[in-house]
C-alpha cells in the first residue's frame, strides 16, 4: 500500500503569497497544480518534500490572453482548455493538437501547461510545439521575472533551469509569421494512454510567393534528454521550394540528429526510424498548409 510522506500543506490565495512561501521554503517544497505527475511521484516515493504548495485555485495563474504581439497562457491553464480553444487553434494549431493528445480526458482536465513544462520529461507533449513556436517560459520569484526559451528551459530528464525560489507563471508565444503553419505528430506502440515513443513539431514559414521556404523550425521529442531542435533541417530547406528529394533529405537529417535510447516503450532503432517518418510527413503537411495560410 502506497502511503504519502508527511508534509505541511499550503493553499495560498495569490501569486504573491506563493512567491513569499518559495522564498522561505522553496528548497523543501513542491508545487501542486493539477497533480497528475506530482501525486504519482509522491506515491512512488520518488520525492519526499517537507512542504506542498497548492496553486490550483489561484485564478491569476490561469487563462489564455491574446495580445498584439502573441498570446500569454497562464501556467495554471488546464491542458483541456488549450486543446479546446478554437481561437488558439487558428494560429497555434500544433500546440492545441498536442494538448488534445495528452493522456486521457480526465488527465487533461486536471493537468496544467505549467506542470507539463516544469516536470521536464523527454516525451512531454507540449514541449516540441512550444519550442517550434518560439515560446518563452516566464519564471518569477520575489527577486523578479525572467524569460527563457522553452528549449533552453529544459536541461534534461526532469531537469530545468528553475531555482528553488522560482515558479512558472505563464508562457508567451509570439504571433506567427505570415504564410506559416505548425504541425505536430507523435508515435506510440498502440492507441492508448501511453507516453510517446517519439514526437515532433515542424513550423514552416514561406516567402510571399508561397512556395519558397523562408524559415523552418523542427523540434524532436523523446529522442534526446530534452527537446532537440534540428540544425540540419533549416540548412536543407530554407530558400527552396519543397519537393520529394528535399522531403527525403530532411527525414534522413532528422534520423542522423536523433539521439534515442532503448527502453520499455521502444528501441533506439525504432525511435530513429519513426522520427524520420515524422519529419517527412510533418514537413510536407506544414508546407502544404502554409501555402494556404
Amino acid at each position: 500500500m502506497n502511503i504519502l510522506c508527511n508534509y505541511e500543506y499550503h493553499a495560498p490565495k495569490t501569486k504573491a503569497e506563493v512567491l513569499d512561501l518559495l522564498a522561505d521554503i522553496g528548497d523543501k517544497a513542491k508545487i501542486l497544480a493539477g497533480g497528475t505527475d506530482l501525486v504519482i511521484m509522491l506515491k512512488e516515493k520518488m520525492i519526499a518534500p517537507e512542504h506542498v504548495i497548492n496553486v490550483a485555485e489561484i485564478e491569476e495563474l490561469a487563462g489564455i490572453n491574446f495580445t498584439a504581439d502573441g498570446v500569454e497562457i497562464g501556467a495554471g491553464t488546464k491542458i483541456s482548455d488549450i486543446g479546446a480553444s478554437k481561437e488558439l487553434d487558428k494560429e497555434y494549431h500544433a500546440l492545441c493538437y498536442a494538448a488534445d493528445q495528452l493522456g486521457s480526458y480526465q488527465v487533461r482536465t486536471m493537468a496544467t501547461i505549467g506542470g507539463n513544462i516544469a516536470h521536464s520529461l523527454p516525451a512531454g507533449e507540449t514541449h516540441t510545439p512550444l519550442a517550434a513556436l518560439h515560446a518563452e517560459v516566464v519564471i518569477e520569484s520575489k527577486k523578479g521575472e525572467r524569460r527563457v526559451k522553452l528549449e533552453d528551459f529544459i536541461l534534461g530528464n526532469r531537469k530545468n533551469v528553475m531555482e528553488s525560489d522560482e515558479m512558472i507563471t505563464k508562457v508567451f508565444i509570439p504571433k506567427p509569421a505570415p504564410h506559416s503553419r505548425s504541425e505536430y505528430g507523435h508515435i506510440g506502440l498502440r492507441r492508448a494512454m501511453e507516453i510517446d515513443c517519439a514526437n515532433m513539431t515542424v513550423n514552416i514559414t514561406l516567402e510571399d510567393d508561397k512556395k519558397t521556404i523562408k524559415d523552418v523550425k523542427m523540434v524532436m521529442g523523446s529522442v534526446a534528454p530534452k527537446p532537440l531542435v534540428s540544425e540540419k533541417a533549416p540548412q536543407i530547406l530554407i530558400g527552396k521550394a519543397l519537393d520529394e528529394e528535399l522531403i527525403q533529405k530532411v527525414g534522413e537529417a532528422a534520423q542522423s540528429e536523433a539521439k534515442p535510447i532503448s527502453d520499455i516503450r521502444a528501441s533506439a532503432e525504432y525511435r530513429r526510424d519513426v522520427i524520420g517518418a515524422l519529419a517527412r510527413r510533418l514537413t510536407k503537411e506544414a508546407y502544404d498548409l502554409a501555402m494556404e495560410a
